[in-house]
């Protein structure tokens, strides 16, 4: 077999110029040890990061993000814990490397200088074509290097690639078998990619035994649905640690790689009994002081419901507390919300400029459900709110999302809660007559409030009514309220019925004008006929007086006459004695 030429360039291109046999040891680890990615989310679904001193695979296709993942795993050891690394490239240069993640932000020029190392180990032409190619000397060059800056996490990326210039198939399995041997024997952490199928299968050959040498295998995928781009993440084996086994959905950003994994521990928090107001006086009162603070609330409604109010009113009262509020919005802009806000007296652009309040638009259709979950948690990290709003997260159930988006909705929701963050979501219905949550989403089982309105036409007009359809650990209201928007703010009615029939609107004012006219009738007949009464009462009461009087005049006149009558008797009596005294003196009998 023919040697490859040796070459050392600046950049630290190394191929070897002999094969040498190394005694390989087997090394025995009793314990699992673990070294952070850096990755937010990748840590968490593997229990802490990838084994130390072992050899982790990253498998996937094209633009799956296996050498942003090796790369930022290699820059967080650099920068984080002083763990210096190199990083062997078998596709493409370093200079490429390091050209592509300059957006990223880490600043990979600063870590050249003592903490990170870029090999360029693409062989020549001349050793293609002769097939003669091994890994003997590279292993030796990286032991040399590694030694010298005392790294402590090598990443050998696209071995595919490497492993497709060795020759046949028992040349490659040779190789593979050098590097498992070597593996073996160090005490570094490797990172080491390969190109997979479509299906996530590396091909077979000397290929095919990658899995069964590393420690741990992450497998990436990248896949369209609907016209949507999907990024995912597996973790197929983990030797001697548990993980989590399902795919989780990660982004490639402004700062690198994220992973939407949640860990279930965080979710285990008191819950509090501690409640916020939801910015209006009368919605306080049917939620018995207002929401749970740290609680999932769910609007649900028809375009124009007054959904996107109702989380204005929120984050205005939150900040009116001194307390810092986040808002999403996937309808609107910052300044046509501000704008639209302020017409029904919720005033925003007060708490936007003393930073109280951040207010964010994104577009739905310009990233996935997923990439749109890390985003807001991005989000979340910097601003740290007590009060999220996302309006309407309905929108994440758009086409090419649906099948995930549900899933993003509960991560959101526990990520929430695991921080103790109130979040306020509103969800756009189908039909406007809907007292169900119609969407695919089905967020209303997971919410902890869920408040539902609605349009009510009659007589040509359309009002909007609000009902609380559940709240948990609240005795709430059951009534229909009409919701009012005006210049004077937001406001609910108190109840009117009639008929067993709530009452809204003109039809409402209507029926009130009618009652008060006919109370109005009603008292004008009381009056009509208390002054009736009265009037009779006086005439009646004259009667009574000239009766009186009539009658006193006759009470006089039997008076007189029995005094008449009397002085009659009296005077006959006395003639009569004076007779008898005339006749004789004699006694009268």
């Amino acid at each position: 077999m023919s040697h490859w030429v040796s070459h050392h360039c600046a950049n630290g291109n190394i191929w070897p110029a002999t094969r040498r046999h190394h005694r390989l040891g087997k090394r025995k680890q009793l314990s699992i040890t673990k070294s952070p990615t850096g990755i937010a989310g990748l840590d968490e679904i593997t229990g802490g990061g990838i084994p130390r001193g072992r050899a982790t695979l990253i498998t996937g296709g094209p633009g799956c993000g296996k050498s942003v993942l090796a790369l930022q795993t290699l820059v967080h050891g650099a920068r984080e814990r002083n763990e210096p690394g190199i990083f062997v490239a078998f596709e493409e240069s370093a200079e490429r490397i390091v050209a592509n993640a300059a957006s990223f932000g880490w600043d990979l020029e600063a870590l050249q200088r003592k903490k990170l190392f870029f090999i360029d180990a693409q062989p020549s032409p001349d050793v293609i074509n002769s097939g003669d190619a091994d890994l003997q000397g590279l292993l030796a060059a990286l032991d040399a290097r590694a030694a010298q800056m005392g790294a402590k996490r090598i990443v050998l990326d696209s071995l595919d690639v490497l492993l497709s210039w060795v020759g046949d198939g028992s040349a490659a399995q040779r190789e593979i078998t050098r590097l498992n041997e070597w593996l073996l024997t160090r005490d570094a952490t490797v990172l080491m990619t390969a190109r997979a199928t479509s299906s996530g299968e590396l091909p077979g050959g000397a290929l095919g035994f990658l899995p069964f040498m590393a420690d741990c295998v992450v497998s990436l995928r990248h896949h369209d649905v609907e016209g949507v781009s999907q990024r995912s993440v597996r973790i197929q084996k983990y030797r001697g640690s548990g993980f989590a086994e399902n795919a989780f959905p990660l982004i490639i950003g402004a700062n690198g790689m994220q992973v939407a994994g949640i860990s279930i521990a965080q979710s285990s928090k008191t819950a509090s009994t501690t409640r916020v107001s939801t910015g209006m006086a009368d919605l306080d009162a049917m939620l018995a002081g207002g929401y749970h603070a740290g609680a999932s609330v769910l609007v649900t409604g028809a375009p124009g419901t007054a959904k996107t109010t109702l989380g204005g009113a929120f984050v205005e009262s939150c900040c009116a507390r001194g307390e810092r509020a986040l808002f999403v919005s996937f309808d609107s802009s910052r300044a046509e919300l501000v704008r639209n806000l302020a017409s029904v007296k919720v005033r925003l652009g007060r708490y936007v400029r003393s930073g109280l309040l951040r207010i964010e638009t994104r577009h739905a259709a310009e990233a996935s459900a997923e990439a749109h979950l890390l985003d807001i948690r991005t989000m979340i990290e910097e601003h740290n709110p007590t009060a999220l709003v996302i309006d309407p997260i309905s929108a994440l159930g758009q086409q090419g999302n649906e099948f995930t988006a549900h899933s993003v909705v509960a991560r959101l929701i526990l990520l929430a809660k695991t921080q103790g963050i109130t979040v306020f979501c509103t969800s756009l219905l189908e039909s406007s007559g809907s007292s169900t949550e119609a969407s695919r989403l089905q967020i209303s089982t997971i919410a902890d409030t869920w408040i539902h309105l609605t349009y009510v036409v009659h007589s040509g007009e359309r009002n909007r009514a609000l009902t609380v359809v559940k709240s948990r650990g609240t005795a709430h209201s059951n009534q229909v309220r009409e919701l009012v928007l005006s210049s004077r703010g937001v406001s609910l009615e108190d109840v009117y019925t009639a008929e067993g029939e709530v009452l809204m609107g003109s039809l409402r004012l209507q029926r009130e004008q009618a009652d008060t006219a006919d109370s109005a009738r009603r008292l004008a007949e009381r009056r009509r006929r208390s002054l009736q009464a009265a009037h009779e009462r006086a005439d009646l009461a004259a009667r009574i007086s000239a009766l009186q009087r009539e009658l006193a005049l006759h009470d006089g006149e039997i008076a007189f006459l029995q005094d008449t009558e009397r002085l009659a008797d009296e005077g006959r009596s006395a003639n009569r004695m004076d007779r008898i005294r005339r006749r004789g003196g004699g006694r009268a009998t």
